[in-house]
C-alpha cells in the first residue's frame, strides 16, 4: 500500500467520521429529513456538474445502475435518514460507534448468508466487535440514552451492511463522480417524500447551522464517498476496508472534542475492542485473498 493510498485511507475515516458531529449539530436546528434530502440534492448536482466538466460518462452499465439505486436507496434514504431522525436524541458517539460496526456486520452476513469462508483471525475479530458493542450499549442503556434512537442506528446499520454487499464493483468503469452524483440525487428525491408529509419546515437560522450544512454537504457528502470509490479502485475493496479500524477511534474523539459529549471508560475499552476486532476481520480478509 503506497503513500497515496494511506493518505486517502486516512482522509476518508476522518471524513467519514466527522460527518456525525456535523449532523448532530444540523437536527438541533432544523428538521432532520429536509436538511438530509437538501444536504442530497446540492452534492449530488455538484458531482454530476463536475463529473460533466471532466468528461466522465453518465452511460451506466447494468451493475452500476443497479449500485446507483441501492446505495441510493440504503446507504442514503435509510442509513443516513435514520441518523439524522435518531441523533435528536442520541449522542453523536454513539451513531459514530454503532455505524463503524459495518465491516464487522459485512464480514458476519458473508460467512452466515453466503457461506464465505472466515478464517480464526476473523472469527476473533467477529466476536470482539460484539463484545465492544455490548460493552458500550450497556453503559449507554444505563446512562439513559434513548431505546428508539438507538434502534434506528441499529437498522440504519444494517441497511448501510446491505448497501455495502450490494454495490461492491459497482464503481468501475472511470466515471465515480457520474455515479456519485447519481446515488445522491436517488436519496434526495426518497427522503424529500417523507421530509414533505411529516415534517413542518421549522429552522433556527444561525452561524452553526449553516457552518454544520455546508460542511457535511461537501466533505463527509461528497468529498468522502468520492475518496472511498477512488481508494476502492486503488487497493480493492478489502484493503480500503481496513482503513474502517480508525472510525470508532476517530467518531468518538471528534464528537468529544467539538461537541464535549463525555467518554466513560465502557466506551474506551468498548471502542479499542472494536477497532481490534475490525482489524482482525479486514487483516483476516487479505489473508484469504492473498494467493
Amino acid at each position: 500500500m503506497d503513500f497515496k493510498a494511506l493518505f486517502m485511507g486516512f482522509a476518508f475515516a476522518a471524513m467519514w467520521s466527522s460527518a456525525f458531529t456535523s449532523a448532530h449539530v444540523i437536527v438541533a436546528y432544523a428538521p432532520p429529513l429536509t436538511a438530509l434530502s437538501l444536504r442530497f440534492l446540492i452534492s449530488g448536482l455538484l458531482g454530476c456538474a463536475i463529473a460533466l466538466a471532466l468528461g466522465q460518462s453518465f452511460r451506466l452499465t447494468r451493475r452500476q445502475w443497479t449500485g446507483v439505486l441501492v446505495f441510493g436507496l440504503c446507504q442514503n434514504a435509510l442509513y443516513l435518514g435514520l441518523n439524522f431522525v435518531a441523533m435528536q436524541t442520541v449522542q453523536a458517539s454513539l451513531a459514530a460507534i454503532i455505524a463503524s460496526t459495518m465491516p464487522l456486520l459485512v464480514a458476519l452476513s458473508g460467512w452466515l448468508i453466503f457461506g464465505t469462508k472466515v478464517r480464526p483471525l476473523g472469527i476473533a475479530g467477529l466476536v470482539a466487535g460484539v463484545v465492544g458493542v455490548s460493552l458500550i450499549m450497556g453503559a449507554r442503556l444505563t446512562g439513559g440514552t434513548d431505546v428508539m434512537g438507538l434502534l434506528l442506528l441499529i437498522v440504519g446499520v444494517v441497511a448501510l451492511t446491505a448497501a455495502t454487499l450490494a454495490v461492491m464493483g459497482a464503481s468501475s468503469g472511470g466515471n465515480v463522480l457520474a455515479i456519485v452524483g447519481l446515488q445522491l440525487l436517488v436519496g434526495s428525491v426518497l427522503t424529500a417524500i417523507p421530509a414533505i408529509l411529516t415534517e413542518p419546515f421549522v429552522v433556527d437560522w444561525n452561524a452553526h447551522l449553516i457552518i454544520a450544512f455546508f460542511y457535511t454537504t461537501l466533505v463527509p457528502g461528497l468529498a468522502a464517498t468520492w475518496v472511498w470509490f477512488l481508494l476502492v479502485g486503488r487497493i480493492g475493496a478489502v484493503r480500503a476496508s481496513t482503513f474502517h479500524f480508525l472510525n470508532p477511534f476517530l467518531g468518538v474523539l471528534i464528537a468529544a472534542g467539538f461537541l464535549g459529549e463525555r467518554i466513560g471508560p465502557l466506551d474506551v475499552v468498548g471502542v479499542i475492542i472494536i477497532a481490534g476486532g475490525i482489524l482482525a476481520v479486514q487483516l483476516s480478509k487479505q489473508t484469504t485473498a492473498s494467493p
